[in-house]
C-alpha cells in the first residue's frame, strides 16, 4: 500500500513540474472583495514578508481538513509579518454560503472572492486545500503545496532565505478554467472598451490617452490588464452583490476575462475595421450638449504654492425678468487639476442679504443647483420632478483650491438646463446627510488602519431612495449604508467597499429603492490613516475634522422623493 502511494505521489509530481517552472512567474499586484464585501489589494500588504493564500471551497473536504492547521500557523505568524487569508476560485456569487461555511470553520480569516475568477487563474490555483504564499512586493507566488509544508517556506521566507521547496504535490479538489482562446477584438473586445471607458478615454476626455483605434489600445493593454486586477479602473467600482445602480461602473465578469486574456495574449486585432476608429463624440465639454444658460464663476487665480483659505463668492442669475423650473445642472471646471470641491447655497431674490436659515432655505420648491466633487458628472433630477429657480436670484459659491506647483486660473462653469416655459414639473426631489461634525466627531488615531465612525438618519416619511455620494478626504477607506427597518428587519444599501478621493461620485439606483417612514439608514466609514495609505498627508498625525485635504470629514448623502408629494 505505500508502495502504491508512493507511485501516485511521484506520478502526480511529475504532472505537476511544468508549473514548478512557472512557480515564481510575476503575476502582478490584484484586489478582491471579501465575502463581506471588504475590499484587499495585494500591494497594501507590502510591508508583509507574504500573504499565505489557502484555497476555499464549501464542498472541499481538503479545505476543511486545511483550516484549522492554516489557523494555527495564523495564530503562531500573523504578528511576525504574515497576512493570512483564503480565496474562493469558483466564481459561483455565493457570498452568503462562504459567509456560513467560514462561521462553521470558526475561525476569523477573510476569504477573497474570485467572481471572475482571472485572479486565480493568473495565481495557478490548481486544487481545493492546496496553499499558495504570495510575495506582495514582487508579486510572485513563492510557495505552492499543503498547509503542512507551508509552514517551512514561512519559516524560510521570514529569514530572509529562499523557499527550498517552492512546490508540494497536494490532493485536493481540481479547479478546472475554461479552455484558454484568445477572444476577438472586433467582437469581445472594442464593443466593451468603446462602452466602459472610450467617454474618458477620447481626445479632449479627462483620461490621460485615446482609446481611439487598436494601436492605441494594443500599446496600453499590459496597463489595461493592470488597472482590471487592481480595479483601478473603471473608477468608482462599488460591490456589485448590494442593490443596482446605473452608474456602478462594473465590467461584466466574462467582459474582464475577456480583456485580460486578450492582453495577455499581446492584444492582437482581428477584422477588416476597427470598431474604436469609428466612434464619434460631441465637441461639447457639456454632457447633454449646450445648456439653456451658464453660470460663469469668477475668474480665480490660483498661485502655484501654499495654502489657500475657502473662497467665498456671490453670482447673480439674470433670467430675463422670468423664473424657471430647473431640471438639471453640470459643473464644468475651468482646471479640475486646483479645484478641489465647491459646495452652494441658493437665495432666492427676498432672501438676500438675510440669514438663510430665516427665510425659508428648506422650501421644498427652491432649485437645487449642483457642487463640484472629483469624479462628479450631470445631476438630473427625474422625469417630472425639479425645483423653481427665480430670476434674480444669487448663487452663493464656496470654493476650495489646492495648489500644484504652478500658477493656474480656474475658469468653471455651471450649466443649467430647464423644463420649457409654463411647464411645471409636479414633484420634488429631497434628501438629507448622515454626517458627522464638531464637536461629535472622532479624531482619527495615528497609524490606524481602519478607523470607523458612524451617523445615521431617521426617514420621518415614506420615501423613495435615489442616490448616495459618500465624501471624506484622504484617508477615507470605505463606506456602506444600512437601513434597520420598522418591522425590525435590515438590509444593506450601498457599499463603496473603495472609497477613492479622486472619484467622489453619486450612486443612482438604477430603480428607485422604497424606504417605509420610520427607518434608520446608518452610514459607516472607515479611514486608513496608516502609512499604507499611499494618499496619506501623515500617518503619524492624530487627525480632526476641517476643511482642508489632509484633515477629515464624513459625509454620507443621500436624495429621495417622498411619496406623498402633497405640499413637497
Amino acid at each position: 500500500m505505500k508502495k502504491v502511494n508512493l507511485l501516485k505521489m511521484s506520478l502526480l509530481s511529475l504532472l505537476l513540474i511544468p508549473a514548478i517552472s512557472n512557480a515564481a512567474d510575476r503575476v502582478g499586484d490584484f484586489s478582491l472583495l471579501d465575502q463581506d464585501g471588504y475590499y484587499h489589494s495585494m500591494s497594501w500588504y507590502d510591508d508583509h514578508a507574504a500573504v499565505a493564500l489557502l484555497v476555499q471551497a464549501n464542498d472541499s473536504q481538503a479545505t476543511n481538513a486545511a483550516v484549522a492547521a492554516f489557523d494555527a500557523l495564523k495564530a503562531k505568524y500573523d504578528s511576525q509579518g504574515i497576512e493570512f487569508m483564503m480565496i474562493n476560485p469558483l466564481g459561483k456569487m455565493n457570498r452568503e454560503a462562504v459567509q456560513a461555511k467560514v462561521a462553521e470553520y470558526g475561525v476569523d480569516i477573510p476569504v477573497l472572492m474570485d467572481d471572475a475568477r482571472v485572479i486565480s487563474e493568473a495565481l495557478g490555483i490548481e486544487r481545493t486545500g492546496e496553499v499558495l504564499i504570495f510575495n506582495p512586493k514582487s508579486f510572485r507566488v513563492e510557495y505552492r503545496g499543503s498547509v503542512a509544508a507551508s509552514e517551512q517556506a514561512i519559516q524560510e521566507i521570514l529569514a530572509g532565505s529562499a523557499v527550498s521547496n517552492a512546490l508540494v504535490a497536494t490532493m485536493g479538489s481540481a479547479v478546472q478554467y475554461a479552455a484558454a482562446t484568445v477572444p476577438s477584438y472586433s467582437k469581445d473586445i472594442a464593443p466593451v472598451l468603446a462602452e466602459q471607458c472610450a467617454s474618458c478615454h477620447r481626445a479632449g476626455g479627462i483620461a490621460p490617452f485615446a482609446m481611439d483605434s487598436h494601436t492605441m489600445v494594443q500599446g496600453w493593454s499590459p496597463m489595461i490588464r493592470e488597472v482590471l486586477m487592481t480595479k483601478r479602473m473603471p473608477p468608482g467600482q462599488i460591490d456589485g452583490h448590494i442593490g443596482e445602480f446605473i452608474n456602478d461602473r462594473l465590467v461584466d465578469d466574462a467582459d474582464v476575462r475577456n480583456i485580460i486574456a486578450w492582453a495577455e495574449a499581446g492584444a492582437p486585432k482581428d477584422g477588416d475595421t476597427d470598431p474604436l476608429t469609428e466612434l464619434t463624440w460631441s465637441t461639447s465639454k457639456w454632457t447633454l450638449g449646450e445648456p439653456d444658460y451658464i453660470i460663469k464663476v469668477p475668474e480665480q487665480q490660483v498661485p502655484a504654492t501654499g495654502v489657500l483659505d475657502y473662497r467665498n463668492v456671490a453670482v447673480k442669475i439674470d433670467l430675463g425678468g422670468k423664473d424657471r423650473w430647473l431640471r438639471g445642472s453640470e459643473y464644468s471646471p475651468g482646471d479640475r487639476s486646483v479645484l478641489h470641491h465647491t459646495i452652494n447655497s441658493l437665495n432666492y431674490p427676498e432672501e438676500i442679504g438675510k440669514r438663510l436659515n430665516a427665510l425659508g432655505s428648506n422650501n421644498p420648491d427652491k432649485a437645487s443647483i449642483t457642487a463640484y466633487v472629483p469624479g462628479g458628472t450631470i445631476a438630473m433630477d427625474p422625469a417630472n420632478t425639479g425645483g423653481l429657480l427665480k430670476d434674480g436670484s444669487v448663487l452663493n459659491l464656496n470654493l476650495h483650491y489646492t495648489t500644484n506647483g504652478r500658477e493656474s486660473v480656474d475658469n468653471s462653469e455651471i450649466g443649467l438646463w430647464f423644463y420649457p416655459e409654463g411647464e411645471v414639473p409636479s414633484e420634488r426631489m429631497s434628501g438629507q446627510c448622515a454626517c458627522i461634525f464638531t464637536p461629535t466627531w472622532t479624531d482619527i488615531p495615528a497609524n490606524d488602519p481602519n478607523f470607523e465612525q458612524q451617523a445615521s438618519v431617521v426617514i420621518s416619511k415614506d420615501t423613495n431612495l435615489h442616490s448616495f455620494l459618500p465624501h471624506m478626504h484622504f484617508r477615507g477607506k470605505y463606506m456602506r449604508f444600512y437601513a434597520d427597518y420598522p418591522d425590525g428587519s435590515n438590509e444593506e444599501l450601498i457599499n463603496i467597499a473603495q472609497f477613492n478621493y479622486n472619484w467622489q461620485m453619486s450612486y443612482t439606483y438604477a430603480e428607485p429603492k422604497f424606504i417605509p417612514a420610520g427607518t434608520k439608514i446608518t452610514a459607516i466609514g472607515a479611514f486608513d490613516n496608516s502609512a499604507q495609505n499611499p494618499a496619506n498627508p501623515d500617518p503619524e498625525r492624530t487627525v480632526p475634522w476641517g476643511q482642508q485635504s489632509w484633515d477629515e470629514m464624513f459625509f454620507g448623502a443621500m436624495q429621495w422623493k417622498y411619496v406623498d408629494q402633497g405640499g413637497h
